[in-house]
C-alpha cells in the first residue's frame, strides 16, 4: 500500500524507488554535494544498486561520516559493488575536480556517471544582492557545474552521463531568490551546451530540476504553514515530493533507459511548472 508522511498541510510520498536496472552493478559514479540532503540520497541509492561511488563535499568530515553510515547500512565491503567513498572538494575550485576525478579512477578504475549536485540557495531581495552573493552564487551553482562536467568528459568513456542539479526556479521567479533562480537558468541552459559538445564523446548531459522537496533547503516553507499553503496552491498533485521521487529521474537519466536522451532538464515538481 502507498504509505504518505504528513508535512504540514501538504503529504510526501516516501515510498522507496524500487526501479533496478541490470546494467548498473559494477558502474562507478562521482557525486558533488554529497554529505546531506540529496546529494547523500543519491550516493545511498546507487551504492545499494551495486554503484561504487565517490562521494565529495566541501565538508569533508560530514562526508566521511555519512559514507561510513551508508555503507555500514549497505553492508558495503571492499570487494562487494557499490562501496561509498568519502573525499573533500570545493566544486569552485577546477582543480579540486580533476583530483576528485584521479580519486575514482584510483580507487574503481573508471568513472561512468558524474552527479554535479552541490550548490548553495541564498536569499535577498533583488535590492540587498551583494556582490559577495551573486559571485559565491554563480560561483558554485554554475562554475561548480561547468568544472565538474569538464573534469567528468576528461575520463567518461561513450555511453557516459552527466547530470546536472537545476530547479523549477530556472524558469519560475521566487521573491528572494533572485540570485538563485538567475544561476539555475544558467545551468539549464549550460546543460544543453554541453549536451551538444559532448555529444560527439558520446557522452549524454541532462538536468535535473525539482520542485518543492522535503529537504533542508524546503524547511523553511514547511515550518511556516500559510506559506506551504500558498505554494500547494501552484502544485497540481497538492503535495510536497521526496527525495526518493528526484532519485527515480537520475536513476533513469543513468540508466540505458535513457540513452537517447540528451540536453533536458526534467522537472520533478509535481506539475507546478504548468501552473
Amino acid at each position: 500500500m502507498t504509505s504518505y508522511e504528513p508535512t504540514g498541510s501538504g503529504r510526501v510520498l516516501h515510498q522507496p524507488v524500487t526501479a533496478r536496472y541490470p546494467e548498473l552493478p559494477g558502474k562507478v559514479a562521482v557525486i558533488t554535494g554529497a554529505a546531506r540532503g540529496m546529494g547523500a540520497r543519491f550516493a545511498a541509492g546507487l551504492a545499494t544498486r551495486g554503484v561504487d561511488v565517490v562521494a565529495g563535499d566541501i565538508n569533508g568530515e560530514a562526508m566521511t561520516a555519512t559514507a561510513e553510515e551508508l555503507n555500514a547500512a549497505n553492508g558495503s565491503l571492499e570487494e562487494k559493488p557499490g562501496r561509498i567513498v568519502a573525499s573533500t572538494v570545493d566544486v569552485t575550485k577546477p582543480e579540486e575536480h580533476l583530483a576528485l576525478a584521479r580519486r575514482a579512477v584510483d580507487e574503481f578504475g573508471r568513472i561512468d556517471f558524474w552527479v554535479n549536485n552541490a550548490g548553495i540557495f541564498p536569499f535577498a531581495e533583488v535590492a540587498d544582492i551583494s556582490a559577495e552573493q551573486i559571485r559565491a552564487t554563480l560561483s558554485v551553482n554554475v562554475e561548480g557545474v561547468l568544472f565538474g562536467a569538464q573534469a567528468a568528459a576528461a575520463h567518461l568513456r561513450p555511453g557516459g552521463a552527466i547530470v546536472n542539479m537545476s530547479s523549477v526556479s530556472a524558469v519560475r521567479v521566487r521573491r528572494g531568490r533572485g540570485a538563485y533562480c538567475s544561476s539555475k537558468a544558467a545551468v539549464a541552459h549550460l546543460t544543453e551546451s554541453l549536451a551538444v559538445e559532448l555529444g560527439d564523446q558520446g557522452i549524454r548531459v541532462n538536468a535535473i530540476a525539482p520542485g518543492y522537496i522535503d529537504t533542508e533547503m524546503t524547511r523553511w516553507i514547511q515550518d511556516d504553514a500559510p506559506a506551504l499553503a500558498k505554494a500547494l496552491e501552484a502544485v497540481p498533485l497538492h503535495r510536497i515530493g521526496s527525495p526518493e521521487e528526484v532519485f527515480g529521474v537520475l536513476l533513469f537519466l543513468l540508466s540505458d533507459s535513457a540513452r537517447y536522451v540528451t540536453g533536458h532538464s526534467i522537472a520533478v515538481d509535481g506539475g507546478s511548472r504548468h501552473v
